[in-house]
C-alpha cells in the first residue's frame, strides 16, 4: 500500500533517545517496515544506525496486507518468527471470480515454498511493526528518533548531514531514505519518478472480527472482476477482515469514507453485529520508479524507491528485499572489504527485479478492474476455458535479480529446507546460520580448502543422505553463523538442497547473505575461490 503516515496514539519509550544531536554510522529516515528491517539487520552486523521519524510513533493502523515465503525467511533470521507466527494467516488459495459468481482462477499455493515457508501469508502491519519495533529498542547500537522530522540534507565526500525542524543535527556516513511515497530525501536529492502508467482510486476498509473468518464464511483471498465495481476481499490475520473497492473517481474519497456507506458495500458479508470497522482510507494505486536509487552516500529504499499496485501482494516484500540488499553491501563497505562503488550494484539488480513485478502486478490489475462489460465477458470465457483444461494456472514466477554483484552462475534466489546436524533438525538457516554460506555436494566437501573461507567468516555446508558433522556445540542463534559449522555434513532428508544443485548444474553455491546465489557451478573450488575474491580487502 501506498505509505501514507499519520501520528498515532504512541509516546516513545525511555529507551528512545530525546537528545538534540546525534551521529551514527548510517541514519535511516523513516521508521516503517523497511526501515526498522535495515535498522535491525545494520545493527546485527555490528554497526551504529540512528533511526529518524517525524511522527511521534508508530503508525498503528493496517496497510500491507500479505508477504511470500522470501520474505519469512528474511523474517525468520531476524529472530522474530516465533512471536509473528500466532497472527499471521497462512495462505491456502486465491480466487478471482466474475460478477455472477462464476470461478474464473484458483491459484493454490504450497504450505512449503523454495524458502522453506508457505508462499504466502496474510498480516496485521502493527503485529510486524511491534515486533521490529520492539527488536529494534532492544539492539544497544540503534537509537529511534520519533517526532523528528528532516528538513535538510548535505553530503560532502565523508557523512551526509541531516537538519531537523527542531534545530537538531545529524551525521551519518550513509544516509538511507525509507521515508514513503512522499519521500522527503527523494525530493531534497532532486530525484524523478517513471511513471508506468497505472493510476486508480481505492477505498480500502479493515474490519476486526468478533468471530473467526471461517465462522463467517468469509473468503480468505477474493477477487470479484465485475464490471459494476471490482473488489477485492481477503482475510489479514487473525480475526481481521479487508475489503477494496474500486472507485469512479477520486473526486469519490470523501463520500465514501462515511462509515454507513461502508456498511453497505459490505452488507453482503458482514453486519455490524460480526466486525467493527478498524479503518477507512482511500488510495490512488499507482506505478512509480524513482530512476536513481543512489545519490553519493545516500541510497533510496521501499516506496522512496517504487510503488506499484497491490495486486501481487508484492509492495512490502519489494522493499524488505531493498533493506537485505542494502544491508550486507553496506556492511562490506564500512568494514572496508569492498570500495563504495559496490552500492551502485543495489539498483542494478533490484530495479529490473521491480519493474518485472511491477508489469505483472499492474496487468493483473488491469483484468482485475476491467469496467467494459463487453471486455469483461470476453475475459471471463478466455479465463473459464484456460482454467477447465488445467486445474490450476502456472504459478507466477518471480524474476532473478539484474546484473550486479555476481559472479559466474549468481542471481537468483537460493532454497531452504530441513536439515539434520545429528543432534538437531531444522530449517537450513537455523541450523547452520545465515551470512555468507558456501553450500556444497558432499563429495565435493573434501576437495576444498576451508581454512581462508573459514578466517572469513564464511559457513561451509556440505549435502549428504546423513549428517557426518555437528554444527555448533549449541544451538546457533537465528541469522547468526554457527560456530564450528564450517566443514560440516548435514543431513538432506527431503534432497532439497542436492536437487537445487543438481538443477544447477553445481555442486557448490555461494549465497550472499540475502539468500541470493553469488555465484554457482560444477567446480567448487571454482567457486570458494570467487566467493574469496569477494570477501579479501584489496582484490
Amino acid at each position: 500500500m501506498p505509505n501514507t503516515r499519520h501520528p498515532e496514539n504512541r509516546t516513545p519509550s525511555p529507551s528512545e533517545s530525546t537528545a538534540s544531536t546525534a551521529s551514527a554510522e548510517i541514519a535511516v529516515v523513516g521508521c516503517g517496515p523497511v526501515g526498522m528491517t535495515l535498522a535491525a539487520l545494520l545493527s546485527k552486523a555490528g554497526h551504529s544506525v540512528v533511526v529518524l521519524e517525524r511522527y511521534p510513533g508508530l503508525y498503528g493502523l493496517p496497510r500491507a496486507a500479505s508477504f511470500d515465503g522470501e520474505i519469512m525467511r528474511a523474517l525468520q533470521g531476524l529472530g522474530l518468527v516465533d512471536e509473528l507466527a500466532p497472527t499471521l494467516r497462512t495462505q491456502d488459495a486465491y480466487e478471482w471470480r466474475n460478477g455472477a459468481g462464476d470461478l474464473l482462477i484458483r491459484q493454490v499455493f504450497r504450505n512449503v515454498g523454495a524458502s522453506g515457508w508457505a508462499d504466502l501469508y496474510q498480516f496485521h502491519q502493527p503485529d510486524l511493526e511491534t515486533a521490529l519495533h520492539s527488536l529494534c529498542t532492544s539492539m544497544p547500537n540503534v537509537d529511534l528518533r520519533f517526532g523528528t522530522t528532516v528538513t535538510g540534507l548535505s553530503q560532502d565526500r565523508d557523512q551526509v548531514t541531516l537538519n531537523t525542524s527542531d534545530g537538531a543535527t545529524f551525521a551519518a556516513r550513509y544516509v538511507i531514505g525509507c521515508d514513503g511515497g512522499n519521500s522527503f530525501v527523494r525530493n531534497a536529492l532532486g530525484v524523478e519518478q517513471d511513471d508506468l502508467g497505472f493510476s486508480e482510486p481505492w477505498l480500502v476498509c479493515d474490519f476486526t472480527l468478533r468471530r473467526p473468518a471461517a465462522d463467517l464464511g468469509l473468503p480468505s483471498m477474493l477477487q470479484i472482476g465485475d464490471p459494476e465495481g471490482p473488489t477485492t476481499v481477503i482475510t489479514t490475520g487473525a480475526e481481521r477482515q479487508r475489503f477494496c473497492f474500486l472507485l469512479d473517481d477520486d473526486d469519490d474519497f470523501g463520500r465514501e469514507r462515511a462509515a454507513d456507506g461502508v456498511w453497505s458495500r459490505v452488507d453482503r458479508y458482514l453486519s455490524r453485529d460480526d466486525a467493527d470497522i478498524a479503518r477507512t482510507a482511500t488510495y490512488t494505486f499507482q506505478s512509480l520508479i524513482a530512476r536513481r536509487w543512489r545519490d553519493g552516500r545516500v541510497l533510496l529504499a521501499g516506496d522512496a524507491a517504487h510503488q506499484m499496485p497491490p495486486f501481487l501482494g508484492q509492495g512490502l516484500c519489494s522493499g524488505i528485499r531493498d533493506a537485505l540488499n542494502i544491508a550486507f553491501k553496506l556492511d562490506l563497505v564500512l568494514r572496508g572489504v569492498r570500495g563504495a562503488e559496490v552500492l551502485d550494484t543495489y539498483q542494478s539488480e533490484r530495479e529490473p527485479h521491480v519493474r518485472g513485478v511491477t508489469a505483472t502486478s499492474m496487468e493483473l490489475g488491469r483484468q482485475h478492474t476491467l469496467r467494459d462489460p463487453v471486455l469483461a465477458r470476453e475475459r471471463d470465457r478466455t479465463l473459464i476455458v484456460h482454467r477447465r483444461a488445467l486445474r490450476e494456472p502456472d504459478r507466477i514466477r518471480l524474476p532473478d535479480l539484474g546484473p550486479g554483484l555476481f559472479a559466474s552462475g549468481g542471481g537468483r534466489l537460493s532454497v531452504q529446507g530441513r536439515v539434520s546436524d545429528g543432534r538437531r533438525t531444522g530449517l537450513l538457516d537455523d541450523i547452520v546460520g545465515g551470512g555468507f554460506r558456501l553450500l556444497v555436494a558432499e563429495q565435493a566437501l573434501p576437495l576444498l580448502n576451508r581454512a581462508p573461507l573459514n578466517d572469513l567468516g564464511v559457513t561451509v555446508v556440505g549435502f549428504g543422505p546423513t549428517a557426518t558433522g555437528t554444527a555448533a556445540p549449541g544451538a546457533a542463534a537465528p541469522g547468526t553463523a554457527a560456530p564450528g559449522a564450517a566443514g560440516t555434513v548435514v543431513a538432506d532428508p527431503d534432497g532439497t538442497h542436492r536437487r537445487w544443485l543438481s538443477d544447477l548444474g553445481a555442486t557448490a553455491a555461494a549465497v550472499r547473505p540475502d539468500n541470493y546465489v553469488y555465484a554457482a557451478g560444477p567446480d567448487a573450488g571454482t567457486v570458494a575461490n570467487q566467493l574469496l575474491a569477494l570477501l579479501t580487502p584489496g582484490t
